[in-house]
């Protein structure tokens, strides 16, 4: 089997548990901006300790974005057949990255003036992945419109999503531990 099936040659995609929608329609704008966000997470990634908690928490963060995505690409009629936390994102998920952003903030405090990005590239990494997941969220708010995600946890996880990328950043930047000139030039 090759990679290139010629089925979207006519601009359109198949969609998880059947069905074909234009390629540029909300749904696949949507998750091809989760797709992007997953490939910013592996940027980041790929400037952490193989092995460290870090470099564990990304790609679990990487793997979750393929739950995400398996849900936007579902036809609403479809969504009966999505299994939480494999195709759907459930509660659990949202609960668990307000628990981390908590530990952060716990751990850190909160940072209580504008910031820079790009202090290191690690953090540089991170908020590119942060403003990715952020307009996957402009772009899921437009497809939930359509309907079908009324019980659906894809936008709370996707609102803390870009909260707890905004906080790994700062910490791995320790920005609020400088001083603002150094942070702020």
């Amino acid at each position: 089997m090759r990679i290139y099936t010629r089925k979207g040659d006519d601009g359109t995609t198949g969609l998880f548990y059947g069905g074909r929608v234009p390629k540029d329609s909300t749904g696949p704008e949507a998750y091809g901006d989760v797709d992007e966000t997953g490939a910013c997470l592996g940027l980041a990634r790929a400037e952490t300790e193989p092995g460290s908690d870090l470099n564990d928490e990304l790609l679990r963060l990487q793997r979750s974005l393929f739950v995400l995505s398996a849900e936007l690409a579902t036809a609403p009629e479809n969504h009966h057949k999505l299994v939480a936390g494999e195709s759907k994102v459930t509660a659990a998920m949202v609960s668990d990255l307000e628990a981390a952003i908590d530990r952060i903030d716990d751990e850190q405090g909160t940072p209580e003036a504008f910031l820079v990005p790009g202090g290191n590239r690690l953090g540089a990494a991170l908020d590119l992945a942060r403003a990715t997941a952020r307009r996957a969220e402009r772009k899921a708010v437009a497809h939930a419109r359509g309907g079908g995600y009324e019980e659906s946890f894809v936008l709370p996880y996707l609102n803390r999503l870009t909260d707890y990328l905004f906080m790994l950043a700062r910490a791995a930047e320790e920005t609020w531990t400088t001083s603002k000139e150094e942070t702020n030039p």
